[in-house]
């Protein structure tokens, strides 16, 4: 009895004085932004929707302003919310709020490499190689149009083999998207079939997936869990099989390599490891550990946003014929049974305006990749110290009222003047903005059209017999992505 009272207060002392660091540590950081008062050890994790969390930090925004703090187990976080916020500080305050913050479950695996997890010098080395290699191979211009278009011949075939029977689209689009980007970093597509190409994919998807979970948000929080089973163990073994793949394959490049004659986003990494090891007294960043996180970066990124706002654009135009009816008629009057390119869109302005309204609709990154501040910075009557972690939350700039006339509705609108004509609209940031925005920007633009463009132009889109409530839910993710369903494409006379 004695042992358990003492184990007892002894628990009451530790959360006491838990409580009492934290507290003091609130105060002693002058003019923090506001927010939620915690639970001692775990902070305000009991009143935010884990699934969607999204949704509690507008809400917040509503109590606390534009700019406020929650805090994770014993970590303080800042929420930038609203267009003119995140604006500020990703594009007005780039540098300060340009770091890309701590993640546990990611720290052991990506060891600060890659682009999209690490910072500093090699960020800066890995984005500007990266944003070159996809020009040079074509991202912006003609070459990679012929690209997409050959892929798009595979996917209508595959559309077409159903002949307006239900199917499943959520893999062959990932697959079909997932092509273009393996054909930059392999230097050849993969067949739909093949059971590695399938293995990589899901891999990646599950790890996108998990990587949202509320599982992996308590391990997060608690990191020196990590030795018990959980969400963060298959994330684990997820990217270890694919940095194997990786490894597999540039071992292979490297036998084969032309330095003269580079065919693969691979073979230029190759190459340029192999002139600047003419120079050992430079400190590179083009190792074999920065090749294998750099292409897994691109890879996931290069398929996930495209392939699901594609799925997104399926299931919103299922749902909404009359504007697919719209699209239909825009498409067969400007294009008529050509192939699609890019340039179409510039005639398009009502398929150009249903495009950037599936991407702001869907909001498929509402959190963003977590941000970090790289120094002090006084911001918007705040002082947010170096090293914090910031989410600038472009679900509220996508949702803005402000921006937007009717931000919970689907309406192509959104983007058109009164006279039809296309509007550019500053507040669309589904590839975030400033120094950390997705390099493959101009690519996933390039993709989208032309795959929706082409599949329209073949197909109408129906619910399979005796669906009549097409439901708009997302799942629980990193990204929002569409419930599995059935669809149905009819081909068009």
């Amino acid at each position: 009895m004695d042992f358990t009272f003492s184990l007892a207060t002894y628990l009451v002392l530790v959360v006491t004085v838990l409580y009492i660091l934290s507290n003091w540590k609130r105060k002693a950081l002058n003019n923090f932004p506001p927010g939620p008062k915690g639970w001692p050890l775990v902070g305000n994790v009991f009143s935010i929707d884990l699934k969607k969390p999204q949704r509690t930090y507008i809400e917040l925004s509503k109590k606390y302003g534009p700019v406020f703090s929650v805090q994770m187990g014993r970590k303080k976080m800042v929420i930038l919310v609203g267009y003119e916020t995140v604006k500020d500080a990703l594009v007005t305050h780039a540098e300060e709020f340009g770091g890309r913050a701590y993640i546990p479950v990611t720290k052991d695996l990506e060891k600060g490499l890659g682009m999209i997890f690490s910072n500093g010098e090699n960020w800066k080395a890995m984005r500007r190689f990266t944003i070159t290699t996809l020009k040079d191979f074509g991202m912006g211009k003609s070459t990679i149009e012929e690209t997409i278009a050959h892929e798009c011949s595979y996917l209508v075939q595959y559309f077409a083999s159903f002949k307006g029977k239900p199917f499943d689209n959520s893999t062959i689009l990932i697959t079909s998207v997932a092509n273009i980007i393996v054909a930059i970093l392999l230097g050849h597509r993969m067949e739909y079939e093949d059971p590695v190409f399938l293995r990589l994919v899901n891999l990646n998807s599950e790890y996108v997936k998990l990587l949202g979970s509320p599982m992996v948000t308590i391990y997060n929080m608690f990191p020196a869990l990590g030795f018990l089973p959980g969400c963060h163990k298959t994330i684990e073994k997820n990217i270890k099989e694919l940095y194997a793949f990786v490894r597999r394959t540039f071992v292979e490049h490297q036998k084969h390599l032309d330095i003269h004659d580079q065919r693969s986003f691979i073979d230029a990494f190759l190459a340029r490891q192999k002139e600047e090891a003419k120079h050992p007294e430079t400190n590179s960043y083009f190792h074999n550990e920065n090749l294998v996180r750099l292409v897994r970066n691109v890879f996931s990124a290069g398929m996930e946003t495209t392939s699901t706002a594609l799925r997104w654009a399926l299931l919103l135009m299922i749902k909404y014929p009359d504007i697919q009816e719209k699209v239909h008629d825009e498409i067969s009057r400007v294009i008529g049974s050509a192939h699609p390119t890019y340039s179409h869109r510039t005639q398009m302005p009502f398929t150009n305006a249903v495009i950037h309204e599936i991407l702001r609709f869907a909001d498929i990154v509402p959190l963003n990749v977590p941000h970090e501040t790289t120094r002090d910075v006084h911001f918007k009557g705040y002082f947010i110290p170096k090293g914090t972690y910031i989410i600038p939350l472009l679900s509220s700039v996508l949702k803005d009222k402000t921006q937007f006339d009717a931000p919970e509705e689907f309406n192509p609108n959104h983007f058109l003047d009164s006279e039809g004509n296309f509007l550019k609209k500053e507040a669309f940031m589904p590839f975030s903005a400033g120094r950390r925005a997705c390099p493959g920007e101009i690519l996933a633009r390039m993709e989208l059209f032309i795959f929706f463009t082409s599949l329209l132009q073949k197909f109408s889109f129906r619910p399979p017999p005796g669906v009549t409530n097409i439901n708009l839910s997302s799942d629980v993710g990193f990204t929002s992505v569409p419930l599995e369903g059935m669809i149905c494409a009819i081909p068009r006379a």
